[in-house]
C-alpha cells in the first residue's frame, strides 16, 4: 500500500478521540442496562417522597387542632366568627373551632367526655367568651391557651378585629450573617458534586474492563494511539452522565411540581431556602457544571488507569476501593476547608486536582473573585491529560506488551486502511 495514502487514512488523535466518544457514547446510552442505571437512583427518590407524603398526611389526620366548643349557641357563633375575623392575620396560629353536638345533653361534662375518647378534639372550651374554661391534656392547654385567650377577647369586645399596621425598616445583614448563611449553599453544592460523580464515574470502569475482556480495547489501541482511546471514553462517559442527569433533573423537577410540600417534608429541608452565592446563581451553575466534568474527568481518568492494571472483575474492585476511599478523604478536605480560608490547608485543597474542583465550587459560593476559577480549571484541565497520558502508558505497558511483537502488532493495524471500520458501531 502507497505510504502516502495509509497515512491520510489514518485519523489524527482529535479524529480518533471523537470516533470513540461517538461510539461508545451511541453503544451505551441505547443498551438497556443504562436503562436500568437510570432507573435505580430514582426508586428511592420516588419511595421517598410517597413515603413523607403518607407520613405527613397521616400526621395531620392522626394530630388534631381542632377545638370543641361547649359554650351557648349565640356564644359559640361569636368564637367562630372571632376566629375568622383574626384568621386573615394569624392563620395557622389559631386552632380551627367546631361546636360539640354533645354539649347539648342534659349533664354534659367537658373532661369526662375527653377521657372517653369520644371524638378527636385537641381541647374542649366551655364557658363564655369573658370567662372561657379551656379542658385538656396539659400540652395541649400550654399549646392553645394564647390563641384561645385572643379569640374569647375579640369575641368578647376587649380586642381589636384587626391589628394595627406594624411599620418595618430593613436593616443590611452583617458580614458574619453573610457568610454563614452562604456557608450552607457551599456545603450543599459540595455534597451534590461528590454524590454525583461517585455514582457517575463508575461507568467509565466497567466499560473498559468488558471491553478489555472482549479483547476489543487492544484492537483499538493497536489502530489508533491509547491516549485518544482513553479520552474518548472519558468524554463519551461524560455526555452520558449529562443525559443521566438531565433525566433525574426532569423526574425531580415533575416529582416537584406534582407534590412539593411532601418531596420537602423528605428531604427535610427546602432547596429554594439556600442562600444566594457570591457570584449569583446564574454563573454558580455554570460553574457547577464545569467542576462536575472536571471531577469526572479526574476519577475517570484515575479509573481508567486502574482498569490498564486490572486483568479481572476481583482485581477491579480490589484497586479502585483505595481510590474510592481517597475520593472520600479529599471530600472531607474540601469540606473542612470552607471554614478556613486563606489558610494553607485551604490552598493545598485548591491546588491538590482531586479536591480542587471541590473547594473551588465552596468558593464560587462564599467568594465573588472570578479570575481563580479560570486558573483552576485550566489546572484540572492540565491534570486530567497528565491522568490519561500516565494510564494509557500503563495500558501499552502492561496489556500491548510494547515490546517487538506489539510493535509489530500494531504496524499490521496500521497498514490496514479505514480505521473507522474497527470503531464504529455496528449499524
Amino acid at each position: 500500500m502507497n505510504p502516502d495514502m495509509n497515512a491520510r487514512s489514518r485519523l489524527s488523535s482529535l479524529e480518533a478521540a471523537w470516533v470513540i466518544a461517538r461510539r461508545d457514547f451511541v453503544a451505551v446510552l441505547f443498551s438497556r442496562a443504562f436503562l436500568f442505571f437510570l432507573l435505580g437512583p430514582l426508586f428511592p427518590v420516588i419511595v421517598g417522597g410517597l413515603a413523607g407524603s403518607i407520613g405527613s398526611q397521616v400526621q395531620r389526620e392522626a394530630v388534631s387542632v381542632e377545638i370543641g366548643l361547649a359554650m351557648s349557641e349565640p356564644d359559640n357563633a361569636a368564637m367562630i366568627a372571632a376566629r375568622e375575623s383574626l384568621r386573615p392575620q394569624l392563620g395557622s396560629a389559631l386552632p380551627r373551632l367546631a361546636a360539640v353536638p354533645e354539649a347539648r345533653e342534659p349533664g354534659f361534662d367537658a373532661r369526662a367526655f375527653l377521657e372517653a375518647r369520644r371524638a378527636n378534639y385537641a381541647a374542649i372550651l366551655s364557658g363564655s367568651p369573658e370567662a372561657p374554661r379551656l379542658v385538656g391534656t396539659e400540652a395541649q392547654v400550654a399549646h392553645w391557651q394564647g390563641p384561645i385567650g385572643l379569640i374569647a377577647a375579640s369575641a368578647a369586645g376587649a380586642a381589636p378585629a384587626a391589628f394595627p399596621e406594624v411599620r418595618t425598616e430593613i436593616v443590611a445583614t452583617s458580614g458574619a450573617s453573610q457568610r454563614s448563611n452562604r456557608i450552607r449553599t457551599a456545603q450543599a453544592a459540595q455534597m451534590l458534586l461528590f454524590l454525583l460523580t461517585m455514582l457517575l464515574a463508575g461507568m467509565v470502569l466497567s466499560n473498559l474492563v468488558e471491553e478489555k475482556a472482549n479483547k476489543i480495547i487492544e484492537i483499538l489501541a493497536a489502530a489508533i494511539p491509547m491516549d485518544a482511546v482513553f479520552m474518548g471514553k472519558l468524554f463519551a462517559m461524560l455526555g452520558v452522565s449529562f443525559v443521566g442527569i438531565s433525566v433525574w433533573g426532569a423526574v425531580g423537577w415533575g416529582l416537584w411540581s406534582l407534590g412539593g410540600d411532601a418531596v420537602t417534608a423528605a428531604m427535610g429541608s427546602d432547596p429554594s431556602d439556600l442562600p444566594a452565592p457570591a457570584v449569583g446563581w446564574g454563573l454558580f451553575a455554570i460553574l457547577g457544571i464545569a467542576y462536575f466534568s472536571m471531577a469526572y474527568l479526574l476519577l475517570g481518568a484515575l479509573f481508567l488507569t486502574i482498569g490498564a492494571l486490572a486483568n479481572t472483575v476481583r482485581e477491579v474492585q480490589t484497586l479502585s476501593m483505595p481510590v474510592t476511599m481517597m475520593q472520600l478523604m479529599v471530600f472531607f478536605l474540601a469540606a473542612y476547608t470552607i471554614t478556613q480560608p486563606g489558610s494553607s490547608l485551604e490552598l493545598a485543597a485548591l491546588v491538590f486536582p482531586l479536591s480542587s474542583p471541590f473547594a473551588m465550587l465552596a468558593r464560587a459560593a462564599m467568594d465573588e473573585t472570578l479570575w481563580t476559577h479560570a486558573a483552576a480549571l485550566a489546572w484540572q484541565g492540565l491534570a486530567v491529560l497528565a491522568l490519561v497520558r500516565g494510564g494509557s502508558m500503563l495500558f501499552r505497558k502492561r496489556v500491548m506488551k510494547s515490546g517487538g511483537a506489539g510493535r509489530a502488532k500494531r504496524r499490521r493495524w496500521r497498514a490496514r486502511p479505514g480505521p473507522e471500520a474497527l470503531v464504529e458501531p455496528a449499524e
